[in-house]
């Protein structure tokens, strides 16, 4: 006697993916860091009472050529206090941190306009130091 042969469906098991697509998203958002500014060549002073602030709002960026940038995008020092204000909105004061990293070679004609805007803005300054290294 002669059996047909079964035909067995081949398929991909779909069940696991929305668990895996979801656990791959959480991990993309976890990673993404909003104010990428890592491309961005600067050495930061040091100071010996160096204290952690937390997250910041903004990232204001004075680089070792002397260029200006807002959230790692380079900017105009005359734009610089209206684009900060767009970003910073309506928060309540106190709240508003904005990080201000700046090379320790820059002069003051470079990081006073900067602060100027800063503040015209309506943004809390919080200078980025590195600690002093021990001897």
């Amino acid at each position: 006697m002669k059996l047909k042969r079964q035909k067995f469906d081949a398929s991909i098991p779909s069940v696991a993916m929305g668990d895996i697509a979801f656990l791959l998203l959480i991990f993309f958002v976890i990673l993404a860091r909003a104010q990428d500014d890592s491309h961005l060549r600067w050495d930061p002073a040091s100071s010996d009472n160096v204290a952690n602030v937390g997250n910041p709002l903004a990232s204001v960026v004075i680089d070792a050529d002397g260029k200006y940038f807002l959230n790692g995008k380079q900017t105009s020092i005359d734009s610089l206090s209206t684009t900060l204000a767009a970003v910073l909105g309506n928060i309540p004061s106190g709240k508003r941190a904005v990080m201000f990293k700046v090379d320790k070679a820059t002069t003051a004609d470079l990081f006073e306009p900067a602060i100027e805007a800063i503040s015209r803005a309506g943004g809390d300054l919080v200078h980025i130091l590195e600690p002093e290294k021990e001897k």
